[in-house]
Parts: structure tokens; C-alpha cells; sequence
């Protein structure tokens, strides 16, 4: 058990450390002095097909990967034939895209440079897949927490380098014409590329000793098995970072990378809610299977779900009271400020997906695990519809509110569907906390326009009632 905790503790330290070292580029990214607010919506607008690519270059692979390993009679030979048809896929892709970087420079509609930095970042990333998951499934927790580590400590190191220190030797001519760019993006992106080939030639070692072959019948097996993972990644993709896509091809071209960046900049204040629903995640799946034979788990299941729901209420609250001070912190630059009627339809939606990761545990502990897929593709067919139709009608602000649809609507889907399945009792907790968390913040974000001292007395409000609640949840031993 001990053994355990140690690796969960480490795996979660190397996922939420990053996300925290990631949120300190957000105000270095949104300065005015740094980028322009164009130049920042480019850089994310193309983050976000980078994201989906991430997911069809990997094809589900790495859930494939975990799965046969422990399944099969030569795991090796699982390892070596993942990590073969990885590298051949990569390599065929970064060729093609190479070649045709000007084709899909004029589809996209951005500068060939940066399909290339997308490119390679894309590739590189993809091979160091594999040997993640070698090193998660062997125990070696540390080594695999380290390299992640380090990864983003370089990137955010090379960012503030080539952001911070570089104008001024550009200024002193000083700089070599080899680093001299004609627009800061292309430091953001190559100081990815580096940070991405760093982690590759650490983890290169592997490929040897892992080793590549072709077992086609394995293969076969393999991708049945990956091929729904890949749906619903894709799925998620478009759920996830498909808003700035709709943004930039809706708006007058003039005008849409302005609005992404000031879009992406202020969805950046979401990060409370996704860091605590992240950190939920990574320690409730384990509690989940483990409870799973156990007679109450239903209970314990609808217990657990009160209380996050109870919490992560009180940060939606929490931030649309203080977000007048909070904004300083990420996005100090006055120019992105128009965009925060966004954050509190994304801190929600982010609420829902949380308790749909904990409503999720239905198909989960019951191995039917296709609903994943089936509730995913549906959010991402509310994405595209609801941001089609938003997003003319009421500007960037549809495009948050097509994200909280689809976060809502999975959340529901789940909850109607699991109690058929897998029937938990959940009380009047759940959806009254959030209920009132929802009427509260309302309130106070637009019914007073952020009033400090109406906001506070909300607040305290809500922690009075959540800690009744719980106290008495907790002596009754009800849910």
C-alpha cells in the first residue's frame, strides 16, 4: 500500500507541477511587451489542432500499451511492437507534413514556419510516448516524474531567455541573425522544440533496449483494442481546445486572432478549477477500483461526489468573487480584461467535467468502458453544433458557452445513463451545492459587477452552509 501511495503522490506531483510551471508563462505571454494580443491568439489558435494531433498520432497506443503488457505472454515483444508502429507512423507523418507544410500553411491560414515548429513538436512528442509509458509501467515513478519536470523547467526557462534577455541583445546588436525573429511567437515555439528534443535524446536509451519488431497479428490486436481510446480522444480534442478554432474561423480575418488570444488569455483563469479537478482525479480512480467489490461502494461513490462538488463549488465562487485581484496575477495586461465575462462559463463547465469524471465511475469499475467513447463523441457533437450557432450570434462568449454545454450535457448523460447501469445514490448534496454555487456566483458576478464586499459575504455564506452540511453528513454517516 505504502509502495502505492509513493508512486501515486509522485505521478501526481509530475502532472499538477507542470500545469503550475505552465501558468507562469500566461502572464509572460500576455505583456503587451512580449506579445501582441494577435500574436498570442496565432500561438494558441494552433495549440489547439496541435492537441488534436497529439491524440491521432498516438492513436490510443499508450492505453494499448498498459493494457497487453500484462495481458499477453511476451510483454517485450508488446513494448517493441507499439514503440515500431509509433516511430514508423511519426516518421511517415513528419515527412508528408514537411513537404506539404505550404499546403496546410494556406488551409490553416498560418505562416509555413509555424506548421513546421507545429510539425516537429508534434513528431517529437509522439516518440517519447511509449517510453513514458515503459517507465510508468515498470514502477519507475521518479524517472518518469523528473523528465516531465524538467521538461517544462526548460521550456519556461528558454521562454523568459528568449523573451526577457533576448530583446535587449537584439537592441545592443549583440543577438546573431540566426535568433533574430521578426515576431516573438517563433521563440515560443522553438523554445517547445527544444524542451520536446531534450526529452527525446533522455529517453532515447529505451528504443534500444526496448528494442522494435513487427507482430502484425499483435498489432491487429492492438489497435481493436486502441481504436476506441482514439474516438474518444478525438472527441475530447474538440471538447477541449476546438473553441479557439470555431472563434478564428467565424470572425472577420481581420479581428479573429485578436479575440482568440484575448479569449485564451482569460480561459487561462480556469486553471484554479483544473488544477484541483485534476489533482480529485489522479487520487479518486485508484479509490474508485479499489472500492469496487465493497457492498457500500455505491454509497461511498455518491459520498465522495457530494464532497467534491462541495469544494469545487466553492472555487467557482471563490474566483468570481476575487477575480478583480485574481486577474493581476495571469493577465495583468488591461487589453484581455474585456474577455473575462467568459470565466465563470468555463470554471463551470470545468465543475461539470469534474463531476462527470466522478459520475464516470459507473462504465468504469463495470468494464463497460465503450460509454466512455459514446458520452465523448456526443459532448464533442454539442461542441461543434452549439459553437456553430453561438458563436454568430453572441460573439466569443458562445464559444464558452458551447463548452459548458458539453461539459453539462456529458455530465447529465452519464448520471441518467449510470443510474440504469450501475445505480449510486446521490443525494440532494450534489446538485443543491451546485445549484447554489451556480445562483451565488451569478449574483455576485453580474447582479453587483463583482461588488468585493457582496462577493466575501457570499462566500461566507457558502462555507457556512458546506461546513453544516458536511458535519452533519459526517456524524449521521448519510450521503
Amino acid at each position: 500500500m505504502s509502495h502505492l501511495i509513493r508512486h501515486t503522490a509522485i505521478y501526481g506531483l509530475a502532472t499538477v507541477l507542470p500545469r503550475v510551471l505552465n501558468l507562469l508563462l500566461t502572464p509572460l505571454h500576455t505583456q503587451g511587451s512580449t506579445l501582441t494580443q494577435e500574436q498570442y491568439g496565432v500561438y494558441q489558435g494552433l495549440f489547439a489542432y496541435m492537441i488534436l494531433g497529439n491524440v491521432l498520432l498516438t492513436y490510443g497506443m499508450e492505453t494499448a500499451f498498459f493494457r497487453f503488457m500484462n495481458r499477453e505472454e511476451d510483454p517485450r515483444r508488446v513494448a517493441a511492437t507499439t514503440l515500431t508502429s509509433l516511430l514508423v507512423t511519426t516518421m511517415w507523418f513528419l515527412c508528408v507534413s514537411l513537404v506539404g507544410a505550404e499546403t496546410i500553411a494556406t488551409l490553416l491560414d498560418y505562416p509555413v514556419i509555424y506548421i513546421k515548429y507545429a510539425v516537429w513538436i508534434l513528431a517529437l512528442d509522439t516518440l517519447v510516448a511509449i517510453p513514458f509509458a515503459w517507465y510508468r509501467n515498470e514502477g519507475k515513478s521518479l524517472r518518469y516524474a523528473s523528465i516531465k519536470i524538467a521538461n517544462v523547467t526548460l521550456n519556461l526557462g528558454l521562454n523568459l531567455l528568449f523573451l526577457l534577455y533576448f530583446p535587449r541583445l537584439a537592441q545592443q546588436n549583440k543577438l546573431p541573425e540566426v535568433l533574430t525573429f521578426t515576431d516573438n511567437t517563433q521563440y515560443i515555439f522553438l523554445a517547445n522544440l527544444i524542451a520536446s528534443a531534450f526529452t527525446l535524446a533522455v529517453v532515447l536509451p529505451l528504443y534500444r533496449k526496448i528494442g522494435l519488431c513487427w507482430d502484425y497479428a499483435l498489432w491487429k490486436k492492438l489497435f481493436r483494442y486502441a481504436f476506441p481510446v482514439l474516438i474518444a480522444g478525438i472527441a475530447f480534442s474538440v471538447n477541449e481546445a476546438f473553441d479557439r478554432i470555431f472563434i478564428r474561423m467565424l470572425y472577420p480575418a481581420g479581428e479573429a486572432d485578436t479575440v482568440v488570444g484575448m479569449y485564451a488569455g482569460c480561459y487561462k483563469m480556469g486553471v484554479f478549477m483544473t488544477l484541483f479537478i485534476t489533482a480529485y482525479k489522479l487520487g479518486v480512480e485508484p479509490f474508485f477500483f479499489s472500492s469496487a467489490s465493497d457492498k457500500k461502494a455505491p454509497t461511498t461513490y455518491a459520498k465522495v461526489t457530494t464532497y467534491f462538488t462541495i469544494f469545487s463549488g466553492g472555487i467557482l465562487l471563490f474566483v468570481c468573487v476575487y477575480i478583480d485581484l485574481l486577474k493581476w496575477l495571469l493577465i495583468p495586461n488591461q487589453a484581455y480584461w474585456e474577455g473575462l465575462q467568459i470565466v465563470p462559463f468555463i470554471l463551470l463547465a470545468n465543475l461539470c467535467l469534474g463531476i462527470y469524471h466522478s459520475m464516470s465511475v459507473w462504465y468504469k469499475v463495470t468494464d463497460r468502458t465503450h460509454w466512455g467513447a459514446i458520452i465523448s463523441v456526443i459532448g464533442g457533437g454539442i461542441t461543434i453544433v452549439a459553437n456553430l450557432t453561438l458563436i454568430p450570434a453572441i460573439g466569443y462568449l458562445g464559444a464558452a458557452v458551447a463548452t459548458l454545454l458539453a461539459y453539462a450535457g456529458m455530465m447529465l448523460i452519464s448520471y441518467w445513463v449510470g443510474q440504469y447501469k450501475y445505480p449510486v445514490p446521490y443525494g440532494k448534496g450534489v446538485w443543491g451545492f451546485l445549484a447554489l454555487a451556480i445562483l451565488l456566483s451569478a449574483i455576485v458576478f453580474y447582479g453587483f459587477e463583482r461588488n468585493l464586499y457582496i462577493g466575501t459575504l457570499c462566500l461566507i455564506s457558502y462555507a457556512v452552509l458546506a461546513f453544516g452540511y458536511l458535519r452533519k453528513q459526517i456524524r449521521t454517516g448519510r450521503s
